[in-house]
């Protein structure tokens, strides 16, 4: 054991994951590559979970920080008006769709999604909220109730009444085989039978996330939630697009995932990617919606001028060279590749995704931690997860190469080939 995880373990509680059997340390980082404190690079496919969204080292986002610290004003508070904050909001109320849209600046997306909540529960006055099978919504106290992953579960309270929703789990018995309009459909009937014998009176809203990141980069097939909109809007239940993950034009066909659906939500919830590294979270809404609440609030850090600044530089980053047709060239380069390997690999069991936001899933926990220290061997960081811990998830950043992509594909197939080779001999 390193010095520095013997550290760790001393002072970090024990359910603070970490990847690999040896521990790596990042010391450095620059496009879309890392080295660790032993001088090994590293092709980044998992960009600090989706974190590094413009990768390392962006001398943009770099120097947008630094005039902000050379004016010696890092934090003043949301009681004073913050330039950065109204730019930013502007550029994403108009890039939401949302009609009469506002922002709200947080930390992180477990703070984005737990205003959400409140909003929701506010406007319809009650505790009744639907959610998705296999989510996964933060780690505060009202976003694990939303969560449907027993792995991210401490305990059953909760503040709110959750109805778990049938979408993304299409590997069950029940729905194997179906096309993608009769699982739309056995969906939607499982939804109006819900709605007829789970709940009472008036349900508040569905949160719902367009690809679910924990759970492995699953996903419901487009239009399932259009489908489920109709439902919902018969009744007034607000929907809630959880694009921690999926936004910023990662899925290569939309800017947020949600509009792969071909829909509006009533609000989006965000973070990771936006300030490439700075801590930043929010949620825009619909205006009446986020004005609603009778009691004062505001955010001590959120919309701070540091992470202002440095996401109004990544969004500009990510618009001006049209990053989401990057991911979309790019994905599909990787998507493609892995799908024509997988029918000669027997521990491949699927292959799904969207632009760069991509998963493999395997047979076993074991193939899928003996996958991560193959790649990380090999030069290659990525993440795993998924409801079984099985799926193996990969989202490099947005500015990832065309050579980066045709490299990070052939360690991934290598991987698998050394993989497989090894359960066909046992």
């Amino acid at each position: 054991m390193s010095e520095l995880l013997a550290r760790h373990r001393a002072v970090m509680p024990n359910w603070l994951a970490l990847n690999y059997t040896e521990p790596i340390e990042i010391v450095s980082g620059k496009g879309n590559r890392v080295i660790d404190a032993d001088g090994k690079s590293y092709l980044d496919f998992f960009a600090g979970i989706l974190t590094n969204m413009i990768g390392y080292d962006v001398p943009e986002v770099r120097e947008a920080v630094e005039r902000q610290l050379a004016t010696g004003v890092v934090h003043t508070s949301t009681v004073y008006l913050l330039r950065g904050q109204i730019e930013l909001a502007e550029k994403i109320a108009r890039l939401s769709g949302i009609p009469d849209a506002k922002v709200f600046f947080t930390n992180s997306g477990t703070e984005a999604n737990e205003t959400a909540l409140l909003l929701a529960t506010y406007a319809r006055k009650s505790d009744q909220v639907l959610a998705m099978r296999q989510s996964y919504h933060g780690r505060s106290f009202g976003a694990v109730s939303v969560t449907s992953n027993r792995a991210w579960k401490n305990n059953s309270l909760s503040p709110l009444n959750v109805h778990f929703l049938h979408g993304a789990d299409r590997h069950l018995t029940q729905f194997k085989g179906l096309s993608d309009a009769d699982y739309i459909q056995a969906c939607v009937d499982d939804l109006r039978h819900v709605l007829a014998t789970s709940v009472s009176n008036d349900v508040a809203a569905l949160i719902a996330e367009p690809i679910q990141g924990v759970g492995g980069f699953t996903m419901a097939p487009d239009g399932l939630f259009a489908a489920y909109k109709e439902v919902l809007d018969e009744q007034g239940i607000l929907f809630i697009s959880d694009e921690v993950q999926t936004g910023w034009g990662r899925t290569g066909s939309a800017f947020f995932g949600i509009q792969n659906h071909d829909v509006t939500p009533d609000m989006i919830t965000f973070a990771k990617g936006l300030g490439n590294g700075f801590a930043v979270g929010g949620i825009v809404a619909r205006g009446d919606l986020m004005d609603a609440p009778h009691a004062v609030g505001l955010s001590t850090f959120g919309g701070n001028p540091i992470s202002m600044a440095a996401a109004n530089a990544t969004l500009d980053y990510v618009l001006d060279r049209d990053l989401q047709a990057n991911a979309a060239r790019t994905g599909d380069i990787i998507i493609g590749g892995l799908k024509a390997a997988a029918g000669r690999l027997s521990i491949v069991k699927d292959v799904r995704g969207k632009g760069l936001m991509f998963a493999i899933e395997l047979e076993t926990p074991a193939q899928a931690a003996r996958f991560m220290e193959e790649t990380k061997r090999a030069g290659l960081l990525a993440g795993k997860g998924g409801l079984y811990g099985t799926a193996i998830r990969m989202a490099p950043p947005l500015t990832l190469t065309v050579d980066e992509a045709t490299e990070g594909l052939g360690i991934i197939v290598t991987a698998l080939e050394t993989i497989d080779a090894e359960a066909a001999a046992q």
